[in-house]
């Protein structure tokens, strides 16, 4: 099992700081923020009116049928676009390949949040009979997922796995040990997430979750700032295709880098917060390094879970603090991309692990906008305010959801 090296062959993006990889690097690199004021919907409602929207998206663009895009929730439209990135991007499309070694796992945190509502007031102001028949299959958060691997003759392994934040983390990872364990040779996996609606907003902020700076939007999200007020909503996907990589190196792919270390745990202390010494998480960093075969030394970058929230931020600097020893405050670069995207929700890992290839690709790290005054319990090095030139050859990240749930992704450069 172990023999079996995993590869990442292609990349997909859509986020509010570009809706390519390239568009979405360029943005992360020069430390542009992609939160504004909601204008999806009228947010004056709402105690948290901005979020991060990825604007002018034309989802037709992304089907071989466009009809078929009408019976897609924004979730699934956003994931089966990533999802053609980087199928387009692994160089395969074309290319003859066994359907059934190939598989697809892109989940969602919360699935189809904007048809439930949608229908739900078609329910109520004219009746059950006018309530779409669509509106199951589109409102699930596997159908991404199937939609896909239809989409492209896909019949290896197909799931979903919903974790809250940690969902696109636990699909890699889990499609990962697919490919190691030799179940498949190649999987579309990642995440997707559309939540930036009226339920979404209420809920969240019904939780005091969600900052209320809606005058500064693009200073709002402030990860291990001592003003940060709560996390800013995000939409978007990240798919990657990751192959093993005999198999890669057999059809002459181009290799992004080694997808080498998984790890994921619970924390089993709270529906909402972190363990506030932050156990799962440490424990979680642990096992992807083993499963990496890297020592916490070895290690160069960390692309932090680094919400904007009180607790989230400092419990993370802790993990990292306890799993690093001296490294963490020597040598150790860790940064949060959400500072500029916002919380994507279930798409955050799939994001933030193309971010972390492209540091390696690129031997610069991207910044934590808006960190200030950081809080004294946030002492790493956060690569504040501007990027940062380094030679990265391994990269961790980390995505940890409600419910306790924690994932970590490693990345490696090839030798």
């Amino acid at each position: 099992m172990n023999e079996r090296r995993v590869v990442i062959t292609g990349i997909g993006v859509l986020s509010p700081v570009g809706k390519d990889l390239e568009q979405f690097w360029s943005s992360l690199i020069e430390g542009k923020s992609g939160i504004d004021r909601i204008s999806s919907l009228d947010p004056s409602a709402f105690a948290c009116q901005i979020g991060g929207e990825v604007k002018d998206f034309d989802p037709k663009l992304y089907y071989k049928n466009p009809k078929d895009a009408r019976r897609t929730d924004r979730y699934g439209q956003l994931a089966m676009a990533a999802a053609k990135m980087a199928y387009e991007d692994s160089g395969i499309e074309g290319r003859k390949f066994d359907p059934f070694r190939f598989g697809c796992m892109i989940g969602s945190g919360i699935g189809g949040l904007m048809t439930l509502e949608s229908q739900h007031e078609v329910y109520l102001n004219k009746g059950p009979r006018r309530v779409s028949p669509f509106t199951i299959p589109m409102m699930i958060g596997n159908i991404a997922s199937g939609l896909i691997s239809m989409e492209y003759g896909l019949c290896g392994p197909n799931m979903s796995i919903v974790t809250a934040c940690a969902t696109a983390n636990n699909n890699i990872g889990e499609a990962w040990r697919m490919i190691k364990f030799g179940d498949a040779d190649i999987f579309l996996a990642g995440g997707a997430e559309a939540s930036i609606s009226a339920m979404g907003l209420s809920g969240f902020a019904s939780m005091k979750a969600l900052s209320i700076r809606n005058d500064e939007p693009e200073r709002a999200s402030r990860p291990f700032d001592r003003d940060r007020d709560g996390f800013v909503m995000g939409e978007g996907a990240g798919v990657v295709v990751i192959e093993e990589l005999e198999h890669a190196r057999a059809r002459g792919a181009d290799i992004y880098c080694e997808l080498a270390g998984y790890g994921v745990s619970a924390d089993a202390y709270h529906m909402t917060s972190p363990h506030p010494e932050g156990l799962g998480a440490g424990r979680c960093m642990d096992m992807a390094m083993h499963h990496a075969g890297v020592n916490p030394s070895d290690v160069d970058y960390v692309n932090a879970h680094g919400t904007s929230t009180f607790l989230g931020d400092i419990c993370e600097t802790k993990a990292i603090k306890d799993c690093f020893g001296d490294h963490a405050t020597n040598g150790l670069l860790v940064s949060s991309t959400k500072s500029m995207t916002g919380h994507l929700l279930g798409a955050a890992g799939g994001v933030e692990l193309a971010a972390c290839v492209q540091v390696l690709r690129s031997g610069v790290v991207p910044p934590t906008i808006n960190l200030d005054d950081p809080d004294d319990e946030c002492d790493l090095d956060y690569v504040a305010h501007e990027s940062r030139e380094k030679e990265v050859r391994v990269a961790l990240s980390n995505s940890f959801g409600f419910g306790g749930h924690n994932a970590t992704l490693i990345v490696k450069s090839m030798e």
